[in-house]
């Protein structure tokens, strides 16, 4: 059973699902997160395998076979290239690599499932209204949905910041068919994307519709990203790098809080997981409320080359605050009207889960240039920023970096360390793969002739355009 962060009573998995936010504004967790049996058996499973344990832990109202065959469909040959979550391993660090998947993130790992689990949800509740997927995205999350949801009956409709998006991500965005699934681009942030759709989420009450989300505020999105933290633990008890039962390291790419939260998820289940290291750009809000135990969003918001970290109110943390704060839901809800109302709370804890850090802008070019002379290894902004705290850092034990997209959504961020010739976004993806001997994925190449016809929308307009998409007034 799931209930809210905020108090709102118990639902069932496949309920959570399908309403993603709470009626009461907070997010679902599970009533119960009880430690795994753990045990030497796990070593030698499949991703798939994993995925089908860990799962049924979680969605309480599903069968084995409902299960297995959402698990077996999405994590098929024509989603994903290899491994879901391929990891490439080192001497004293590995790079857990997430962006196998249809859009190049590692948010395609959950954004295959959550479309079959939501209609599935929708069928084990008898639901026959029309539904709709209303999500913000701070560049991956968007593409990953609109790839997800349009191989389904689900019409999606993403919200993202103008200008805030590399040029590949915003090709994704726009390459899907528009009665399936339609971007918006907002004049605003990523925070103003997000706190659009829950005021959508609040303003739109329509006895025929649902609406629902696929940012990772839903549950859906969460639960699928536990796997990979257990998957990359066992890759590295095969080949002998680490002994069962040794502990390791994560560092991760944090923005919203969602990816970083479901490793502490699999570290409460009893993964054997020493330090989770909190990675932050320079919007490093999450870095100074773990040193501090005072959350602010009451500062500068920069644009920066990691731009799906470029966020300054991190949602899941409030599922994070309802553990932190031994469960009262009542506290939860005060901080979180304390935050709307005054942009800042303060918790009488101190943060002892999370280790965190961040880089600079020039602090993470170091670091993608590190990693390649060191590992010939190339690797996107985000993951440079894991890898470069958790060297700053310098944590004992062996350390897994979450690497969360492929470099080459980001490839103005390396014409000049890697002296690129070319003039064109596409031609410098061939120069950059070619010069590091790093294949590119066909899929990308394929999206050299989108045509980008976006249309951008006033935050003040975008309510009532949303509105118009779903068909309510």
């Amino acid at each position: 059973m799931y209930i809210s962060t905020r108090g709102f009573k118990k639902v069932k998995a496949s309920e959570a699902i399908i309403k993603g936010l709470a009626p009461d504004g907070g997010l679902f967790i599970p009533e119960a997160l009880n430690k795994l049996n753990i045990d030497e058996s796990f070593i030698n499973l499949s991703y798939k395998e994993l995925a089908k344990k860990l799962f049924k832990e979680f969605l309480d109202d599903f069968s084995l076979d409902e299960i297995s065959n959402i698990i077996d469909a999405a994590y098929s040959r024509d989603n994903f290239n290899g491994d879901v979550a391929e990891v490439k391993e080192f001497n004293d660090i590995a790079f857990m690599s997430l962006y196998q998947g249809p859009t190049f993130a590692f948010k395609d790992v959950a954004l295959t499932i959550l479309p079959l689990l939501m209609e599935k949800a929708l069928e084990k509740n008898n639901n026959n209204k029309k539904t709709f997927i209303l999500t913000a995205t701070s560049g991956d999350t968007g593409s990953a949905a609109m790839s997800g949801f349009s191989r389904s009956n689900i019409k999606t409709i993403v919200l993202y910041p103008n200008g805030g998006v590399s040029r590949l991500q915003e090709a994704q965005m726009h390459s899907f068919d528009k009665d399936k699934a339609t971007a918006l681009a907002l004049d605003g942030n990523f925070d103003d994307c997000q706190r659009t759709v829950k005021k959508a989420f609040l303003d739109i009450k329509d006895e025929n519709i649902n609406l629902a989300s696929a940012n990772s505020i839903n549950i859906g999105r969460l639960i699928p990203q536990i796997v990979y933290y257990f998957y990359a633990y066992f890759s590295l008890v095969r080949s002998k790098r680490i002994k069962y039962g040794e502990a390791v390291n994560f560092s991760v790419p944090t923005g919203n809080f969602g990816n970083i939260l479901a490793c502490f998820y699999a570290k409460r289940m009893g993964l054997f997981i020493d330090k989770i290291i909190c990675a932050s750009n320079k919007n490093n809000v999450l870095t100074d409320f773990i040193a501090s135990s005072i959350y602010n969003k009451n500062r500068t918001f920069y644009k920066t080359i990691s731009p799906s970290m470029d966020i300054l109110v991190s949602s899941n943390l409030e599922r994070y605050l309802y553990y932190l704060n031994n469960e009262d839901a009542s506290l939860v809800s005060n901080l979180m009207d304390k935050l709307n109302k005054e942009g800042k709370y303060e918790v009488d804890k101190k943060i002892e889960d999370f280790i965190g850090g961040y880089l600079t802008e020039e602090e993470t070019c170091d670091s993608i240039k590190d990693a390649y002379d060191n590992y010939h290894h190339l690797i996107d902004p985000h993951t440079a920023v894991a890898y470069g705290v958790a060297k700053k850092l310098n944590i004992k034990g062996y350390t897994v970096i979450a690497s969360t997209a492929s470099p080459f959504k980001f490839i103005n961020v390396y014409s000049e360390m890697f002296n690129l010739k070319e003039k064109d976004d596409f031609s410098k993806i061939k120069e950059l793969a070619k010069k590091t001997n790093t294949k590119v994925d066909n899929r990308i190449l394929a999206l050299e002739n989108i045509r980008i016809d976006k249309e951008v929308v006033k935050q003040e307009d975008c309510i009532k355009k949303i509105k118009e998409l779903i068909g309510v007034k």
